[in-house]
């Protein structure tokens, strides 16, 4: 008897030809967003730089790059990046329904995350998100196993917490401006001149001033991940309706662009209400823009439009700690060492040849193999037993 013919029983991973192409490719159009800030703000310069009194780039363009991105990137694609991992989680915990494990595997496969993120932080890059995630990741699992409505309502609680926060910030959460600056100094001479050890070293005696700044962002990662999780369980994304999405994407733009511009103002950015503009416009933009690729993927003529960035968005995990793994050699001491000395325009056409190089390569590996390495890999922890990787049919026999 061929084994295509007897139904297997154990939860497995989503099937390749099972999963949503549009969210596919959201993802990988998201992780161009993630990608150029990460470099432009976080690779390039200490991430404590944007923190002390910031001189502008003397060249136009550097100036112009860091306040596109600025005002149209940063933070919007890590809001959509979290809503996509929550959406994530309820597309897990639903395929994993009928599995009497489903708690124990949904809890398992965010250790392993947590494993991951923990080896990326000290060992590769202490910019790192993965860990954040795993443990909101933990912290959301139970509201997975609720109704519809404490999904709502916890999104709405988490969020509610993280404004608040803007405008009474929490009384010694954050590291003084004069160990701030003095970081500053010496992550300028060890990230652009050390060897491994010495970088190495260094990461792990920052990842204490990183620590506030996930404390401070958490709530609204858990609030994004339980809103993409009620997204997902509302089932607009199954049948997506595409005036619905471009409405959506309009308004979100609309008044996202409004108050993150509003925000920028000096007048407006002191009072309680304009502190509130920039964290609900960056929200609003992430929705809007994540609503506005969705519409597109999903028009007639959206996989050619898009098509590109679904093997991209497939194996966005193991492009995201390639990426680490490539600006870390770029930047630091131990390869190219060009921490610091190259303007935000530079540095963003190194990103762009490096996301295009993982379009390629990305199109290549899954041309051949089922998942991405390291998906790969995180599927095997989290099930137990070895995951198929050849993209053929199983036929053996049993």
């Amino acid at each position: 008897m061929s084994r295509a013919l007897v139904r297997d029983e154990r939860p497995g991973p989503v099937n390749p030809s099972d999963r949503i192409d549009s969210i596919d490719a959201l993802r990988g159009v998201a992780l161009l967003g993630v990608l150029a800030i990460n470099l432009v703000m976080e690779f390039r310069v200490s991430i404590f730089e944007q923190f002390l009194s910031a001189v502008p780039p003397a060249a136009p363009l550097d100036r112009a790059v860091e306040t596109v991105l600025m005002l149209a990137v940063d933070l919007k694609a890590f809001a959509l990046f979290s809503l996509l991992f929550g959406i994530g989680l309820a597309i897990q915990f639903e395929h994993l329904s009928e599995s009497p494990r489903r708690a124990v595997l949904l809890f398992r496969r965010l250790i392993v995350l947590l494993a991951f993120g923990l080896i990326h932080l000290c060992l590769i890059w202490n910019g790192d998100i993965l860990t954040e995630y795993a443990l909101a990741g933990l912290i959301v699992l139970p509201f997975l196993f609720g109704p519809r409505w404490l999904l709502a309502g916890g999104a709405a609680a988490f969020l509610g917490v993280y404004l608040a926060m803007q405008v009474w910030p929490p009384a010694g959460l954050f590291p003084s401006f004069t160990s701030i600056q003095r970081d500053v100094q010496e992550a300028n001479q060890i990230y652009a001149t050390g060897s491994f050890g010495d970088v190495l070293a260094f990461r792990l005696r920052e990842i204490p001033l990183f620590v506030p700044l996930h404390v401070y962002m958490l709530p609204r990662t858990l609030g994004l991940f339980l809103f993409g999780a009620f997204v997902w369980r509302s089932g607009v994304l199954r049948t997506p309706h595409r005036v619905l999405l471009f409405s959506t994407a309009v308004v979100c733009i609309g008044l996202g662009a409004l108050l993150v511009l509003s925000g920028s103002s000096s007048f407006v950015a002191v009072t309680g209400i304009g502190r509130l503009a920039t964290p609900v416009g960056t929200i609003a933009l992430a929705l809007g823009y994540g609503a506005a690729i969705l519409a597109i993927a999903n028009l007639t003529s959206g996989k050619a439009l898009l098509g590109w960035a679904v093997p991209l968005g497939r194996m966005a995990f193991t492009n995201y700690l390639a990426q680490s793994l490539i600006f870390g050699w770029i930047f630091y001491g131990y390869g190219l060492g060009l921490f610091g000395s190259i303007g935000a325009a530079k540095a963003l056409v190194i990103g762009l040849a490096v996301y295009i190089a993982q379009i390629f390569f990305s199109a290549w590996w899954l041309g051949r193999y089922r998942y991405g390495p390291v998906e790969w890999l995180w599927r095997t922890l989290m099930y137990g037993t070895m995951q198929p990787m050849s993209i053929a049919p199983l036929t053996s026999s049993i």
